[in-house]
């Protein structure tokens, strides 16, 4: 009986065992066989900042720490350096995936086609913005161009969605194809724009990016983290590029 009992068990243990190390995809920051096959790449490790810098300041110390597997921007961190962080890669065409979570009031974002140079001084002087926003942010209520999700500043969710509350993740995406662009949030499209045509420059002329000559002029740069008042951390950051476009 006690035999019995013992193997039992034993049979439970591995079974379970067997089907933790086939679930990848439920653990963070790793790719599953399959995604691994499509050409997924990840973009954090869960354990350094290998893959990134600071916009214009290379790999000084900063207050983007990594806790628990979550690269984090620590608003509170003192005597490091506080910038935006980005990719040391450029991206051209790719589906870009992460997982985003925001302290109460918080405000963020993700840029995408950051130009890095000495003569432009931070990166969303060129890069546009995918928002990231808490509900409890004063610009929440007054500015529907600011919500989560949103093309910041230039245009309201395509489909109303809200950021889940401070602490919670969302599931962030941004396709972008020949200077063609989407963001998803939560799995539902929020903004749509093609960065190549005039109706762009004539948006960006009537907004006070005019003064950055640079700002969305590029379909090609760096992904980058914003810095800002308050916490934000990302996890699950992964790119699929389509070199082929």
């Amino acid at each position: 009986m006690l035999k019995n009992l013992f193997s039992g068990a034993f049979l439970t243990f591995s079974v379970a065992l067997l089907c933790s190390c086939s679930r990848g995809s439920d653990l963070p920051n790793q790719l599953t066989p399959e995604e691994q096959k499509e050409g997924w790449e990840l973009l954090f490790d869960g354990q350094s900042l290998s893959g990134w810098h600071l916009y214009n300041e290379g790999n000084k110390p900063s207050a983007w720490k990594v806790e628990n597997g979550e690269l984090m921007y620590r608003s509170d961190s003192a005597r490091v350096e506080h910038e935006d962080l980005v990719t040391d890669k450029e991206f051209e065409n790719y589906d870009f995936r992460f997982e985003w979570k925001i302290s109460e009031e918080g405000n963020s974002g993700v840029f995408i086609n950051v130009v890095e140079r000495k003569d432009i001084p931070t990166a969303w002087a060129s890069g546009p913005e995918y928002q990231l926003l808490d509900s409890l942010h004063p610009d929440y209520a007054v500015n529907l161009k600011k919500r989560a999700g949103c093309l910041y500043g230039f245009t309201e969710q395509k489909n109303p969605v809200p950021a889940r509350p401070a602490g919670e993740w969302n599931q962030g995406r941004i396709v972008q194809q020949n200077g063609k662009v989407q963001f998803y949030l939560n799995g539902l499209l929020t903004a749509e724009q093609d960065m190549t045509g005039e109706s762009w420059k004539e948006m960006i002329a009537a907004s006070s990016f005019n003064y950055f000559p640079d700002f969305g002029k590029a379909t090609k740069g760096r992904i980058g983290l914003q810095k800002w008042y308050k916490s934000v951390a990302f996890r699950n950051l992964k790119i699929k590029e389509n070199k082929g476009a």
